[in-house]
């Protein structure tokens, strides 16, 4: 049964901020000789680890809405600078729009069911290049 992660993308304004971080991401681990993926360290590793892998994705709060995803490739241990045990989240860099989806604040990611998963938006409709207030707009008046 396929199993997604939701988590806040703090610092991020828009889906093109976050995609440009990835995109700084994946050209720091292709210098390094690693592969062209995008990677976020987190310190928890999830316990649902094959659930995660059978198909799910990490999906992206931005300024309390849920607007898209990467795909999940691998989990792997490893360690931060300072030596802690921490979780390696493996992702194809390529972000899917998905319907905006109303999240409050928390901290570290969470489980997210594949049934309350937003579906993906696609295609010049995809809203992608909105303004984040107006997108969020949007999902009040139950227009998106």
């Amino acid at each position: 049964m396929t199993l997604h992660l939701q988590k806040l993308s703090v610092g991020s304004e828009s889906i093109q901020t976050l995609r440009e971080w990835q995109k700084l991401v994946v050209r720091r681990r292709k210098a390094k000789g690693e592969p062209a993926l995008h990677q976020h360290v987190t310190r928890m590793f999830p316990k649902q680890k094959d659930a995660l892998l059978d198909g799910g994705s990490i999906y992206w709060v931005i300024k309390g809405q849920m607007i898209c995803r990467n795909r999940i490739i691998d989990l792997q241990e490893t360690r931060t600078r300072d030596g802690r045990k921490a979780c390696a989240i493996i992702m194809k860099p390529k972000l899917i729009p998905v319907v905006p989806t109303p999240r409050r604040p928390f901290q570290g990611w969470r489980y997210l069911k594949a049934e309350d998963a937003p579906a993906d938006l696609s295609g010049p409709d995809s809203g992608e290049d909105l303004p984040p207030d107006l997108r969020r707009k949007l999902v009040e008046l139950g227009v998106w």
